[in-house]
Formats: structure tokens, C-alpha cells, sequence
């Protein structure tokens, strides 16, 4: 109910651009083209955790694109999936592409990296997979087959990442991750490219392609919104 009640306040309330703050409907033409112009690269945080893949980013996590980031994220201002799963799609493209002959059979899954159920619930919505889901649909467009893969879950409790050193980040969430039953079957369908929507550290990244590959999944590499300053080379 709550994340239904977002959708249609979203829709049908004025708001101010997400990105400027500029009085408009969801973001101005500006931060529109912002987003529309992002080219991924690859990106590497320093240090790198132990088997981080390949990891292609579109934007720096600064100014505009910090702003609409946590307006969809925080805020439950879903409208901004759309325009974020674009520039999303532009890394799995960046990633798959980086990747060669490992990502040309079958269609790319896109495997989100999961949130604690409590985070979902507290905001009333999922980010990562939404945004995800909005990925694969501009990819299709396109011409390459893609789907949303949900098949990781945290299987322990994980501390609240903010504040914590490189390390602690790793420490935190080494062996977190696993998959649902079936996943081995799921996986075998195509390259893997693990999605998020913001890399510091690496950590989550990491782990997710740990439990990916333990469960048979070819991971092509990793995409993501954006990379924080120490992610970008």
C-alpha cells in the first residue's frame, strides 16, 4: 500500500527537479540531458576488495547525480527509475561489451544486488530492482535480450555499511550473500552482470559475484548508476 500511494503522489503532485531543485516535475530538461548523456567507463575502488569483476559506472556520485540517486532511493520518488535504469542500461552495455565472447550467448541477467528487508521496508520500495527492472526494458528496446535475475539474499545480518573503513565493509559482508533454491538452474540462462546503483568500496559487488559464481552463474562483469569519487580512477 505505501509504495503504491508513492507512485500515485509521484505522478500527480508538483515537485521540484530532482537533481537542481529547479521548480519542475520530476527533473528539468537540464538534469534530463545530464542523465541522457552519460557514458559509462570503468571504474576500480582503491583498494579493490578480493574478486571484484570488471565494474563500469555511467556518472560520477556528485552534485546532479548524487541528488536524483537518493530522490529515488530515500525520497520513494519512482518516476526517477526510468531515467536511472537508462543510464544503468549504458554500463550493462559497457560491462557486456568489455567482456567479449563471455557475454554473447543467451540474454544478459541482470542480478540486483539485494537490499535488507528492513531497508525495503522502511522506503517502501526496492531501488536497485526497480531501477534494474527499468535497465533491461531500455536494453530490449535496443535489441538485446535482457531480464531482472532477483536471485541473491542476504542469509546473515549485516551492519549498516556507513562509516565503515574498505576493510570493514569487506569483513561486513563476506559470506552475506547466497542464492535462492533453483538459482543453479536460473543462472545457466545467459552472462550474469551484477547491478547496483552506487560503488564505494566494492564490497557488495564482490560478494554478490562470490555467490553468483558459487552457484554456477558466468558473471560478465558489474554496472552501476554511479561510482563515489574513490571508485573512479
Amino acid at each position: 500500500m505505501r509504495g503504491w500511494w508513492r507512485e500515485l503522489a509521484d505522478l500527480v503532485l508538483p515537485t521540484d527537479c530532482a537533481g537542481c531543485g529547479l521548480p519542475r516535475a520530476g527533473l528539468c530538461a537540464r538534469c534530463r540531458e545530464l542523465l541522457r548523456g552519460a557514458r559509462a567507463r570503468r571504474v576500480r575502488p582503491r583498494p579493490a576488495p578480493p574478486g571484484l569483476p570488471p565494474v563500469y559506472a555511467a556518472l560520477a556520485y556528485a552534485d546532479e547525480a548524487r541528488a536524483v540517486l537518493l530522490a529515488h532511493k530515500e525520497r520513494g520518488a519512482l518516476r526517477l527509475a526510468a531515467p536511472l535504469g537508462g543510464v544503468l542500461a549504458g554500463a550493462v552495455r559497457a560491462a557486456a561489451g568489455a567482456a567479449g565472447p563471455a557475454a554473447a550467448g543467451g540474454p544478459l541477467l541482470l542480478v540486483p544486488v539485494p537490499s535488507a528487508r528492513r531497508a525495503v521496508a522502511a522506503r517502501g520500495h526496492d531501488p536497485v530492482r526497480r531501477t534494474a527492472l527499468a535497465a533491461a526494458g531500455e536494453l530490449r528496446r535496443g535489441g538485446r535480450p535482457a531480464r531482472v535475475l532477483p536471485v541473491l539474499r542476504q542469509r546473515r545480518f549485516v551492519a549498516d555499511q556507513s562509516g565503515l573503513t574498505a576493510g570493514q565493509r569487506w569483513a561486513n559482508l563476506a559470506g552475506a550473500l547466497g542464492t535462492v533454491a533453483g538459482a543453479e538452474r536460473l543462472l545457466g540462462d545467459g552472462p550474469v552482470v551484477v547491478v547496483d546503483d552506487l560503488v564505494t568500496t566494492g564490497a557488495s559487488l564482490a560478494e554478490a559475484a562470490r555467490a553468483l559464481a558459487g552457484a554456477g552463474g558466468s558473471v560478465a562483469g558489474a554496472a552501476v548508476v554511479a561510482a563515489a569519487e574513490s571508485s573512479v580512477p
